[in-house]
């Protein structure tokens, strides 16, 4: 693995320390986290977003399969996500799932633009539809 994936992977290593002090550390001070749960600007705003994985799935673990340096500075991580639903999370109509003791396997993907040593901008994409699926989560489809 290149110097650049590694870099980009103390996050990884932090997140499944679930040390999110640690976890942001590896972002910029201007850092900007894009996921299909919503956009933080910010190390305050992103620490949000990660606190609530940990909150919510306090065994969570990212297993990595594949990282591709592209471009120079752009690093892209394959990987599971796997837990077990232990506290709230939020869904994307605002509703609250409570705790379900379910376990979740999820895979996705996160593109990280590096500046340094670095994380400026993590967009990461998983398939909500399978999260809220294991968590049993009632999903109501609008028809025309």
């Amino acid at each position: 693995m290149s110097d650049m994936a590694n870099r980009a992977d103390c996050l990884l290593d932090a997140m499944n320390a679930h040390d999110l002090e640690a976890a942001l550390l590896c972002y910029t001070d201007e850092a900007v986290y894009v996921s299909p749960a919503g956009i933080g600007e910010g190390r305050d705003q992103i620490a949000s977003f990660l606190g609530v994985m940990l909150t919510a799935f306090p065994d969570v673990r990212w297993t990595p399969w594949n990282t591709f340096v592209v471009c120079g500075n752009v690093v892209i991580t394959q990987w599971t996500i796997t837990g077990t639903h232990l506290g709230p999370i939020l869904m994307p109509n605002g509703e609250v799932i409570e705790a379900t003791g379910r376990p979740i396997n999820v895979r996705g993907c996160s593109l990280r633009t590096m500046d340094g040593d670095r994380i400026a901008v993590h967009c990461v994409f998983y398939d909500q539809l399978e999260l809220y699926a294991q968590l049993g989560a009632e999903l109501v489809v609008n028809r025309p």
